[in-house]
């Protein structure tokens, strides 16, 4: 009688801890899908920090291009405003 008991005690632990076991077993697949999906979000938020960089250094390099053309101009203009003034001064010496 005590070998029936013991082992309906042995079936039910292991019964139990199968259950457990599925539990568990979902709960960390569950877990597996989430740490996927915000995975996969975190890669799509690098993706636009990635595309907003290129943007940036695009822009960045129009400003350049466009200080580069300023700073030519603006030389030109000084110059030639020099030149006027020089002529300017030597017409009234």
């Amino acid at each position: 009688m005590k070998n029936i008991i013991a082992l309906i005690i042995v079936f039910g632990l292991l019964t139990s801890c199968n259950q457990i076991t599925d539990k568990v077993n979902d709960k960390l697949n569950l877990l597996e899908v989430k740490t996927n999906q915000l995975d996969s979000l975190i890669n799509t938020e690098i993706d636009k920090v990635m595309a907003l960089d290129t943007l940036i250094n695009f822009e960045n390099e129009k400003v350049q291009q466009l200080d580069e053309l300023i700073n030519k101009s603006t030389t030109r203009i000084d110059s030639i405003a020099n030149h006027k003034v020089n002529t300017l001064r030597n017409i009234l010496k």
